[in-house]
């Protein structure tokens, strides 16, 4: 159960800094392509650990009974 909290803890941890570098690329799109673009590639690597934390900390899937 303590695993599962830290997970939850870092999953919002990095979804602020996702939200972050999104923004922070869509304001640089226009005034500096280059720097848009590492903040946009930085925060798809960032979605791809999300997605990772988002399996371990799924719930168990019920045993359906037939």
């Amino acid at each position: 159960m303590e695993n599962l909290s830290k997970i939850k803890q870092n999953q919002i941890k990095l979804q602020l800094r996702y939200k972050q570098l999104i923004e922070q690329a869509y304001n640089l799109r226009e005034t500096d392509s280059a720097m848009s673009d590492i903040s946009e590639f930085k925060a798809i690597k960032l979605l791809n650990k999300l997605n990772r934390l988002r399996y371990l900390s799924r719930e168990p899937a019920k045993k359906q009974l037939l």
